[in-house]
């Protein structure tokens, strides 16, 4: 027996990834990524999201950023959670941390290649 996938090879280079922040009411960050920071969001304030926001009160997108491919998106999700609250705060006070952050990511990527 044959099987075809069809994969839409466009869909899956174009579709940006998106790092985001979300405040809870007692003032937590959640760390997370996906391709629709709106959409994403939407399903944390329904409880359809992550566990850990679910039943936290009301819950603020505190930052956003798109940063490119998946395999980024996961190393910056990865390296952010390991931040301080501190740490995590600056970032979404834009201090350009995120920035150093990311380019840091990058260019571990392109020294591997």
């Amino acid at each position: 027996m044959v099987f075809f996938f069809h994969i839409n090879i466009l869909n899956i280079v174009m579709t940006p990834w998106f790092l985001y922040l979300i405040r809870t009411a007692d003032n937590m960050l959640y760390t997370g990524i996906t391709t629709d920071v709106a959409r994403r969001f939407i399903q944390h304030q329904s409880g359809k999201g992550a566990k850990a926001l679910r039943g936290k009160g009301a819950l603020a997108l505190a930052f956003s950023a798109e940063v490119g491919e998946r395999s980024l998106a996961l190393r910056l999700e990865y390296r952010i959670k390991q931040l301080t609250k501190c740490q995590k705060e600056r970032l979404v006070a834009g201090d350009g941390s995120f920035e150093a952050l990311r380019e840091s990511l990058l260019s571990v990527t392109v020294k591997s290649d």
